[in-house]
């Protein structure tokens, strides 16, 4: 019983810390970099009509995501997002918003 409480204890503790969930940032990245950053800009700080995506928390980018992959609509531009979120996988998304929630314009 000990065992089985220490493992459920670190279970716990990585769920708690985020360990467990953690997208790629890297690979979010170089994602962005293929299908955002014509329309959101470097490092997602937004240009002309499309809004800035970076700084957000990882929960809001990929409840966005996730939601426009579904086809829901926010916006004049949604359109477009739908069909750029359409073909994302789950673990592309998470990657985005690990990538999105720090990235920096240098």
């Amino acid at each position: 019983m000990p065992k089985f409480i220490g493992a459920v204890s670190l279970a716990v503790a990585l769920v708690c810390s985020g360990a467990a969930a953690a997208g790629d940032a890297a690979a979010g990245d170089e994602r962005y970099h293929e299908s955002c950053h014509a329309c959101h800009g470097p490092a997602g700080k937004g240009a002309s009509s499309y809004p800035k995506v970076s700084g957000n928390t990882v929960e809001y980018t990929r409840e966005k995501l996730i939601a426009y992959r579904s086809g829901q609509k926010f916006g004049p531009n949604s359109p477009l997002m739908i069909m750029m979120a359409k073909p994302l996988s789950d673990e592309e998304i998470e990657n985005l918003a690990v990538y999105l929630k720090d990235a920096k314009y240098e």
